[in-house]
């Protein structure tokens, strides 16, 4: 269900638009992963924190 974790350099190639749609999509993927790590449903815990990775890893670029 997760994207595996994007490189910095793979986010770094991306247009501002490709940037936003990315930043949306591990935004809901984060939303759902802590509803079912609250409901005992997430069998990878990691997901929450490489997702909360890339969402940081695109603010900063956003905010270049």
């Amino acid at each position: 269900m997760f994207h595996e974790y994007m490189e910095f350099k793979e986010l770094a190639k991306k247009t501002e638009k490709e940037l936003q749609t990315i930043l949306a999509e591990q935004r809901e993927k984060l939303r759902l992963a802590r509803f079912k790590d609250a409901n005992k449903q997430l069998k990878n815990v990691r997901e929450i924190r490489v997702a909360r990775t890339v969402i940081a890893n695109v603010l900063t670029l956003l905010n270049r």
